[in-house]
């Protein structure tokens, strides 16, 4: 079978030998060397897990046919890292291929550092499965396989899918309007190319498998910042190495189940039979009956603080940024009044410290981030006062000065029926408020988390997702480019790795702020800005793979998004004020 590198046209004619710039310098090699026969296998001690051909991330693999720029791409930049962590989710469906090719694996959703596994088939101890799967993995390390890349038709790409039960990646592929679909493989498992992976089984060192009471988890070593790889053996993990990730898992599952039901009654369980039914059914209804979804889980949660009003008098709100915490508070006080309650805000913004007491990150720049920055003092006091029935003038933070003023806000009293809500970033650490009893307060944690899988292999990421709602608010909203906002990214995802999801089980309820749908409005504006990157800044390989899961969507235009969704907190048009 061809590989479709003659049809997608990617060997010149007479070309025998291509310049590559690197480092300064130029090289000039024979055409077709492999991309990993030009870079080093590691750098600053990080592995090289994939390269940057004129900015577009590539596999190792990968020929070079024409005059570039390369660069290595290791597991120390966040692109690299999820390389590495999607090559450890094929390697191990590939163990499944062979050592239990009567079950059925499928990669689900991210949970920090691990992804729930889901197995279907007969299972009759989940613990020895995990133990043997383990082993299987790191038999195939030690085989140091290959990674291929072929390319096949769409139509004998969709025959094979459905022969082998990937029934989600054939429905996706009718959507594809190329005539060819890359894939890879480390043997015998055949999964759609969303991008580059380890060119090489031995490369991925650094796993553990762990069973889980619906199915199993899969925890990836790599991470940001990342630590050397090292060998994992066979066997039990190591406690610390997975018990956080377990931990996210099994307090999101109660929230998860419920969604994924409704979500299968909806029809549309993959991206696939999500573009099929924007094609061929009825978009606003699609638009309302999932936002009458999200509608009614808001009342839950206000019916739940509602249920609670004799004793709780705090409800904190956390979530991690471009979650839709601001049109979820606006939403939940609306409900908190059907149930005859009066919600009254404070934001723990207001609380920092003066500038010049600022704790600084790592870079020397203010970490408004950390939990130090709050005064935490004067935030307890007030809210202690509060509760005893005291008049309050609040704090106010002015951002230009960076001054803090403790008396420089609204005037609050707490009356009969009135629940103080308190948003912020550190909202559901139990550190915030020490001298105010659990029972007290209502912790609730918002972020999208359900999110479509494209095949058995990748899912839409709900950071992804986070991502192009925060690219398009800021974009057409705050004049922040889309890349300065890629940049940005890591950063903001270092500061919630830290302040957010450590805590994220302590919240009593917990709001999936994703719409099964929003993907596709996201693109009519995504789309553009991200075509506005460059192919010379150093955002371009986060753009540039974007780019590739927007096209995955078809695109919905935003005519029946109503003024109250979520979405519009970052398209524009909210019925809110924010």
């Amino acid at each position: 079978m061809s590989d479709g590198s003659d049809l997608l046209g990617t060997r010149p004619p007479g070309r025998t030998h291509v310049t590559l710039l690197r480092d300064g310098g130029a090289h000039t090699v024979r055409a077709g060397t492999l991309l990993g026969d030009v870079l080093p296998a590691e750098v600053g001690g990080e592995p090289v897990v994939a390269g940057l051909v004129d900015q577009r991330p590539a596999s190792l693999v990968a020929p070079l046919w024409s005059d570039a720029s390369i660069a290595p791409l290791t597991t120390g930049h966040w692109e690299g890292a999820r390389i590495y962590r999607r090559s450890v989710a094929l390697l191990l469906l590939e163990a499944a291929a062979r050592s239990h090719p009567e079950l059925e694996l499928r990669v689900g959703h991210s949970f920090g550092y691990a992804q729930s596994i889901e197995v279907r088939g007969p299972v009759a101890s989940r613990t020895a499965l995990a133990a043997e799967l383990n082993a299987q993995m790191v038999a195939l390390v030690d085989a140091d396989l290959p990674l291929v890349e072929p390319w096949w038709t769409v139509e004998q790409a969709r025959a094979h899918f459905e022969r082998n039960g990937w029934g989600d990646a054939a429905t996706l592929l009718r959507t594809r309007r190329r005539a060819a679909v890359p894939l890879v493989s480390y043997g015998q498992v055949f999964a759609p190319r969303f991008g580059p992976m380890v060119s090489r089984t031995r490369a991925l060192s650094e796993f553990a498998l762990v069973a889980e009471d619906e199915g199993l988890l899969l925890v990836h070593g790599v991470m940001d910042p990342t630590p050397k790889p090292r060998r994992r053996e066979a066997g039990p993990p190591d406690a610390e190495d997975t018990s956080s990730a377990a931990l996210f898992a099994r307090s999101s599952e109660a929230m998860l189940v419920p969604h994924l039901r409704w979500l299968d009654a909806l029809g549309t369980t993959n991206v696939g039979e999500l573009n099929r039914a924007c094609i061929d059914g009825d978009v606003s209804q699609l638009i309302h009956v999932a936002e009458g979804y999200q509608e009614k889980r808001i009342g839950q949660i206000a019916d739940a603080i509602a249920a609670a009003r004799d004793r709780v008098r705090v409800v904190c709100i956390a979530g991690p940024s471009a979650s839709g915490k601001s049109t979820f508070i606006r939403r939940l006080r609306v409900q908190l009044q059907v149930d005859g309650l009066t919600p009254r805000g404070i934001s723990l913004d207001d609380y920092y410290a003066d500038r010049d007491a600022m704790p600084r990150d790592e870079h020397g720049d203010y970490d408004f981030e950390a939990f130090e920055a709050l005064r935490r003092d004067l935030l307890q006091s007030h809210l202690l006062r509060l509760l005893d029935g005291e008049t309050v003038r609040t704090a106010r933070y002015d951002f230009k000065t960076g001054i803090s003023r403790p008396d420089g806000g609204d005037e609050l009293t707490l009356a009969a029926g009135d629940v103080l809500v308190v948003e912020g970033i550190h909202g559901l650490n139990p550190a915030l408020l020490p001298g105010l009893a659990d029972d007290r307060l209502f912790r609730v944690f918002v972020c999208p988390l359900v999110q479509l899988p494209l095949d058995r292999l990748t899912h839409v990421h709900a950071s992804d997702l986070r991502l192009l709602r925060r690219i398009v608010r800021d974009r057409h909203g705050r004049n922040t480019s889309a890349a300065d906002t890629i940049l940005r990214w890591p950063s903001v995802r270092n500061g919630e790795r830290r302040h957010i999801f450590p805590y994220q089980h302590h919240a009593d309820e917990v709001f999936d702020s994703s719409l099964v749908y929003e993907a596709c409005v996201l693109r009519v504006f995504a789309e553009r800005y991200l075509l506005e990157v460059g192919a010379d800044h150093p955002a371009y390989p986060t753009a540039d793979r974007l780019l590739a899961l927007l096209e995955q969507f078809v695109s919905i235009y935003p005519d029946h998004v109503p003024p109250t969704s979520l979405v519009r907190e970052f398209i524009g048009g909210s019925g809110f004020e924010y």
